[in-house]
């Protein structure tokens, strides 16, 4: 959330500052699942389209989202190609933990650069494909430590910042740009980093006005 609430401040020329940093902003939340970012960037100003295919994922953000009337967020069921179909537009499109998931990443990078208007700007995060990807990502996060089920990555489906950025690029999105997300077992924390060996974040904008 740091990582993407300063990308799209420094994009955008906002202020930055306040409990509404994102105000004004349109924003679609690509695999929002349970909303466990879409409803943090409403919460920060941004106008949110959390967006998922799965009913039961949209119906617990929906539950947890409940009462809390002052956000502009929407939830919907349905996939980018459904959005891009309705010729629909964002400011910027946040696409968290989904590429290493879906089987044509090329395809799907160009479905989800059709919804971010001319000026606007792509977030993404994703894994690395190596060794090292493999023995954390897969074995230690599945196997040793048991934070998702076992079988939830494949590993031949982890992309690499090449191609990330080749796909990008013939999308028709600039850049991007790299930072990595580093875990410390000993302090249990996450961090920012320039390492982007395992997890890594992504930035690319698209041209025009």
């Amino acid at each position: 959330l740091t990582y993407v609430r300063d990308a799209l401040v420094r994009h955008f020329g906002l202020a930055g500052k306040g409990l509404k940093p994102l105000a004004g902003l349109r924003l679609l939340d690509v695999g929002c699942g349970g909303g466990l970012v879409s409803e943090p960037l409403a919460r920060m100003g941004a106008t949110v389209t959390g967006l998922d295919p799965g009913r039961e994922n949209v119906e617990a953000a929906l539950t947890h989202a409940a009462g809390q009337d002052d956000l502009a967020l929407d939830y919907r069921i349905a996939t980018v190609e459904d959005l891009a179909d309705e010729g629909a537009t964002y400011d910027a499109v946040v696409c968290l933990e989904v590429v290493e998931h879906v089987p044509d990443v090329a395809r799907f990078l160009e479905t989800c650069a059709a919804l971010v208007r001319p000026g606007g700007a792509l977030v993404l995060s994703t894994i690395n494909r190596n060794f090292k990807s493999y023995a954390l990502a897969i074995v230690a996060a599945e196997y040793v430590f048991g934070w998702l089920p076992r079988g939830t990555h494949q590993w031949e489906r982890f992309v690499t910042p090449d191609e990330l950025a080749r796909h990008l690029a013939a999308a028709g999105m600039s850049g991007p740009t790299f930072k990595g997300l580093v875990y410390d077992p000993l302090k249990d924390t996450w961090s920012l980093s320039d390492d982007t060996d395992v997890n890594y974040l992504a930035f690319a904008a698209k041209a025009g006005v």
